[in-house]
C-alpha cells in the first residue's frame, strides 16, 4: 500500500497490484504459520494498547502516564474480527480501531452509503508508524494528505478500517477543497492484515501497523473496472470480500475483470434492457437466476 503514487479512482495499476499479490500476506511460502503468527500479532497488539493512551491535545498516541486510560479501556477503542483464507485455510485476525469522529457528512447520505465499502475509493490524508516490540512506535514510514486511493488494491486493514468511518462536508468555497467532520481514527494493524511474513521495506516481516487516518470523502459504489457493475456488488458468494470472486476461473477477481463469465462478450454490453445495469438481465430459461455477465451460455 505504501508509496502508492497517486492511485487514481479507476486505475490499471489497481489490477497490477492485485494480480502482483503485493497483498498476499506471504501465502507463496506454504510453511509458514499463519494461524500462529495472528495469534502473536494479537498479543502485541494488546500489550501495545495496554502500555499506550489517546492524547486529546496532541492528538496523537502516547505512552500511558498517570491518570490517564490505557487505549485498551478506552470506550472509543473499537474492534473487528477478520477472516482471511491463506492456502486454503482461515486465519482469524483482530482489527483494532479508535475512532476520534466517525464523520458526519452533510447533506445526510443516502440509507447504505453513509460508510465506504471495503472497495470503494477513498479521499483521504493518513500518517503511519511501525510498531516496535510493543512499546514504541517508529518515525513515519509512509504519510500523505488528500488524495484518493481505492480500497481494493490497499493492505486489508485499510479495506476493513476505513469501512467504520464515514466522510465530513465539502466547504470549500474559492478556494482548496476542504471538508468539515470527515471520520478522524487511528488503525491498529496486525501484521496479517498488512505485509505478512514479507514485509515491505522499510516494515519488517510480522510487524503490526499504526496509521493516523482521515476520511473526507468517498464514491459510492465505485466501479473499479467500469464494466457496469459496482464493484462491492461484484461479491457473488456474499461473504464482504469482493477479491475472491472469479466467476470464470481466469485468476482475475470480477471486480477487475471487464469480462466476468469469460464468454467474450464485456460484462456492459450484457446489458439486454439496456438500463446500464447487467445485474437485472436474466435470459436464460433454464438457469432465471443466474445473470447474463455471469451466465457463459448468454452472449
Amino acid at each position: 500500500m505504501i508509496k502508492f503514487r497517486h492511485f487514481l479512482l479507476v486505475s490499471i495499476l489497481s489490477i497490477l497490484v492485485y494480480a502482483c499479490g503485493g497483498d498476499d500476506n506471504g501465502s507463496s511460502i506454504d510453511n509458514f504459520d499463519h494461524a500462529a503468527q495472528a495469534l502473536k500479532d494479537n498479543d502485541s497488539l494488546v500489550s501495545f494498547l495496554k502500555k499506550h493512551y489517546y492524547d486529546v491535545d496532541l492528538d496523537s498516541v502516547k505512552p500511558l502516564i498517570v491518570g490517564k486510560t490505557p487505549l485498551f479501556d478506552d470506550a472509543k477503542l473499537m474492534t473487528e474480527e477478520i477472516t482471511e483464507t491463506i492456502n486454503d485455510i482461515d486465519i482469524d485476525y483482530k482489527l483494532y480501531y479508535y475512532v476520534v469522529r466517525y464523520g458526519d457528512p452533510v447533506p445526510t447520505p443516502e440509507p447504505g452509503k453513509e460508510n465506504p465499502s471495503v472497495v470503494d475509493s477513498v479521499y483521504v490524508s493518513y500518517y503511519g508508524q511501525r510498531i516496535v516490540n510493543t512499546d514504541s512506535l517508529s518515525v513515519s514510514f509512509d504519510n500523505n494528505e488528500y488524495v484518493w486511493w481505492t480500497l481494493s488494491g490497499v493492505i486489508k486493514g485499510w479495506s476493513y478500517g476505513f469501512s467504520h468511518f464515514k466522510g465530513g462536508e465539502n466547504v470549500t468555497d474559492n478556494g482548496p477543497i476542504t471538508y468539515d467532520n470527515g471520520g478522524k481514527g487511528v488503525l491498529f494493524i496486525p501484521s496479517g492484515l498488512a505485509y505478512g511474513n514479507t514485509g515491505s521495506y522499510p516494515i519488517l516481516s510480522n510487524e503490526p501497523l499504526l496509521f493516523y487516518i482521515d476520511l473526507f470523502d468517498f464514491v459510492p459504489e465505485t466501479d473499479i473496472d467500469q464494466d457496469g457493475v459496482a464493484s462491492i456488488f461484484e461479491d457473488i458468494d456474499g461473504d464482504g470480500k469482493p477479491w475472491n470472486d472469479d466467476t470464470d476461473g481466469d485468476g482475475l477477481a470480477n471486480l477487475f475483470d471487464t469480462d466476468d463469465d469469460g464468454d467474450g462478450v464485456l460484462t456492459k454490453n450484457e446489458d439486454a434492457n439496456g438500463n446500464g445495469n447487467p445485474r437485472d438481465d436474466f435470459n436464460d430459461p433454464n438457469n432465471p437466476t443466474i445473470p447474463d455477465y455471469l451466465n457463459i451460455n448468454i452472449r
